[in-house]
């Protein structure tokens, strides 16, 4: 068979871009609708999307509040009560939901994604983060947030107890004889008593085996630490984007990393984020974008540089080159990727704030043609597996991808026309796992 494109679409926030909330026509309440949201994910199964992707943000985001005010990603749904309602009224999309292992417990995480994945009849994936707010410590009982290696070391034990935990029950542990009066086998079952630098969790999960053996595993990370966490752990990765060449260079490296401790590198799907405009001309496209940037606030644009720099921008003089940032205890990865941006254009705050209030990843604009041409590129270039799509606005920047670019992408068989299975798993074409504890 042909690479085809995975998908996953970025629906929390519904967009990315900070002002996609007053382009004419959108729906401003889409991040606390229910009924917009069953839509949107009704629309991305009809386009054939692999899944509906829903980060979670852990404290109000960190801005002041001349910013704060003018953002639609204050409030939203909290995902593991989103995705369930979502799992009742779609067939085979999947339903991808942050989590944080600085800020939950091992327990309650298993629990919640091994019965998402029931209810959705194996549709379930965890994105398993580390939280790179800093205010949310303060929502936790703690002053400080947890410093950045550390939380890395506490994830990766956090991700061998969930996973642990989902493997309690062989997947033939369920006798539930009726005559003998005999519900499970207590051979196939498996207390896993862990004792380790961060949990002592002593299990068994009281939830039958997950369908898909585990919830699909998700990564976003792009730091060192977060690399090597996913090429150990991840199934799909987030990936930020920018320019081929360094998409092309962070897939050979993830891939390599991953034949380094043993995994099939097949087995992790690298999804970068992009933004998709689409238009009748690359200048119509062009236009579109044009106004939705227009509508950024200034406020917005440098509380958001604020916070990829991990520091106060308030202070900055807008029109001199970024001065001196010291190393943060939030996203390094975020925070580099402004530092390179700055460095290579020798750009002003002005401009810096203009760019990061708006949307700093990879944005594909023209025609559908067009659009399909440099997905092509990306995918058979070995820079990709697919992307997280994130949309310019909602419902239009969604119905205009499925509606006009989804059809091109399967003229070109570079997209399916009929999913896959009936799993998460089956549709990403990753292995189910086996269980650690039953043959």
């Amino acid at each position: 068979m042909p690479r085809r494109l995975h998908l996953c679409a970025f629906m929390r926030p519904v967009s990315i871009h900070t002002a996609w909330w007053r382009y004419p026509g959108a729906a401003p309440d889409a991040n606390t609708s229910f009924a917009h949201l069953k839509h949107y994910a009704q629309t991305l199964e009809r386009g054939r999307f692999d899944a509906f992707f829903m980060a979670d943000h852990m404290a109000v985001l960190n801005m002041p509040m001349a910013a704060l005010k003018r953002s639609a990603t204050v409030t939203s749904i909290e995902p593991l009560t989103l995705l369930p309602a979502l799992a009742a009224v779609t067939e085979h999309i999947g339903l991808i939901a942050t989590a944080s292992t600085t800020f939950n417990e091992p327990y309650h995480i298993a629990r919640k994604f091994a019965s998402l994945d029931i209810v959705s009849g194996g549709r379930a994936g965890w994105n398993v983060v580390t939280t790179s707010n800093p205010d949310a410590a303060l929502n936790f009982g703690m002053d400080d947030h947890m410093e950045h290696a550390q939380r890395y070391r506490r994830a990766r034990e956090f991700y061998e107890v969930v996973t642990g935990l989902w493997d309690s029950w062989a997947d033939d542990a369920f006798v539930r004889d009726v005559d003998a009066g005999v519900y499970f086998d207590p051979d196939k079952l498996h207390v896993l008593d862990h004792r380790g630098e961060y949990f002592k969790v002593r299990g068994p999960l009281n939830v039958a085996r997950p369908p898909q053996g585990w919830p699909v595993i998700v990564q976003a990370g792009a730091s060192e630490a977060g690399r090597q966490l996913a090429a150990e752990t991840a199934e799909v990765i987030f990936a930020a984007g920018g320019k081929v060449e360094a998409a092309q260079a962070f897939y050979a490296d993830i891939k390599s990393r991953m034949a380094r401790v043993g995994r099939a590198p097949d087995q992790l799907k690298i999804l970068p984020g992009a933004m998709v405009i689409l238009g009748g001309s690359r200048a119509e496209a062009q236009e579109k974008k044009a106004l939705l940037d227009s509508l950024v606030h200034p406020d917005s644009g440098v509380a958001s540089l604020s916070i990829a720099l991990g520091c106060d921008a308030s202070g900055f003089d807008l029109d001199a080159p970024l001065p001196d940032i010291p190393e943060t205890n939030a996203s390094k990865s975020a925070r580099d990727r402004v530092l390179a941006y700055a460095r290579a254009n020798n750009a002003t705050v002005r401009q810096l704030a203009a760019m990061v209030g708006a949307y700093s990843g990879p944005t594909f604009m023209g025609t559908p043609a067009s659009v399909a041409d440099e997905m092509q590129h990306w995918l058979e270039s070995s820079a990709c597996d697919g992307f997280t799509i994130q949309f310019p606005t909602v419902p239009m920047g969604l119905d205009e991808f499925v509606d006009q670019l989804v059809p091109e992408l399967q003229r070109r068989d570079i997209l399916r026309r009929e999913y896959e299975g009936r799993t998460l798993r089956e549709n990403l074409g990753l292995s189910r796992p086996g269980n650690r504890f039953f043959a």
